[in-house]
């Protein structure tokens, strides 16, 4: 194993706003799955999935 720091999560902006993290990523990390064999994104829930499974891969949960 190695000794280290993980790169994620990191934390979420400020300013609640990411550029980097849009519709195009997600798009993109499916077409990338896509090659490797996994189905096509078929609806609007498939990106929302993707999508939501970046954002919990990319961002720290918030703390209240």
């Amino acid at each position: 194993m190695s000794d280290q720091t993980p790169a994620y999560p990191i934390p979420r902006p400020a300013s609640g706003d990411d550029a980097r993290f849009c519709y195009g990523l997600g798009i993109d990390v499916a077409k990338v799955l896509h090659r490797y064999g996994y189905p096509p994104l078929a609806t609007g829930a498939d990106l929302a999935r993707v999508q939501h499974a970046l954002f919990t891969l990319i961002y720290q949960e918030e703390t209240r």
